[in-house]
């Protein structure tokens, strides 16, 4: 039986299209819910919120769609250990709705404020390199694990104005993903920091590690083709080296993300 997956689309998000697609490759059964639909979080067994600019970023990015009565199911969701990943956009939502970290209901600890070093001064669209964190969840599965994916916000910078939640950012104990270089070295101050944010965090998880806010696009690099010729390391040469249709519609580093939700969700149904 394919897991049920709730796609959640506030006005304003635009990558809905690709996002459901990479899910239906990975084995998921998607439905579309749109901001007026009712959320019932027993008729699915994972929800997705992706990148977007829901109501267009008023206040702050994910501000206003955090105040959605979809949260409240989605706490539910969360807590009844159910897979929810978010998405750039989504991940300001989580975010902003105190679901992640999520140690205190609905406690909001975390912000994503301004860029800043590589994509300060607004948006910025490039490629950088994620590394997974050891952690509790269906992250966890891929803990270790190091390869390219691009990032594209204006608001991306993991920050708290609590100093325990801080230190735990820049000690990486918060983080799901960290942005590295691509030969592993941390990427803070490198060229290969998109935002400047605290521990160099390109996600962070919940407690419980079913709850991940992503920054960067894993639907963006889904396929094979999406990846550049000239990037370096691995996925570079792979892209580099296909010759034919079938090699191009290969598998993309950001899939084995999706791959690792959607088989979180399966064991959700079992």
């Amino acid at each position: 039986m394919k897991p049920r997956v709730a796609l959640l689309r506030f006005p304003g998000v635009n990558c809905e299209f690709e996002t459901a697609r990479a899910l239906a490759c990975a084995g998921a059964e998607v439905t579309w819910l749109g901001w007026g639909a009712r959320l019932e979080e027993a008729a699915f067994d994972g929800f997705v919120l992706p990148g977007g600019f829901s109501y267009e970023d008023r206040v702050r990015a994910g501000a206003v769609a955090s105040r959605s009565e979809w949260m409240d199911a989605l706490g539910r969701a969360g807590e009844a250990g159910k897979p929810v990943l978010g998405i750039c956009n989504g991940a300001q939502v989580l975010v902003e709705g105190g679901l992640v970290p999520g140690r205190a209901g609905l406690a909001v600890e975390l912000a994503l404020a301004r860029n800043r070093g590589r994509g300060a001064g607004g948006y910025l669209c490039c490629w950088c390199f994620v590394e997974i964190a050891s952690m509790p969840g269906w992250p966890g599965r891929l803990a270790g694990t190091r390869w390219p994916v691009p990032v594209a916000h204006a608001e991306g910078r993991f920050v708290s104005r609590d100093p325990a939640v801080r230190a735990e950012l820049e000690s990486g104990r918060l983080g799901a993903a960290r942005y590295v270089q691509p030969d592993g070295a941390p990427a803070a101050g490198s060229p290969w920091d998109p935002n400047g944010s605290l521990g160099a965090a390109a996600g962070v998880g919940s407690e419980r590690g079913n709850v991940l806010a992503f920054m960067p696009h894993p639907e963006r690099a889904a396929w094979l083709r999406q990846v550049p010729e000239g990037l370096p390391g691995e996925w570079g040469e792979r892209r580099r080296g296909a010759r034919t249709a079938a090699e191009l519609m290969s598998p993309g580093p950001g899939q084995a993300l999706l791959d690792a939700f959607v088989h979180a969700a399966r064991e959700a149904v079992r």
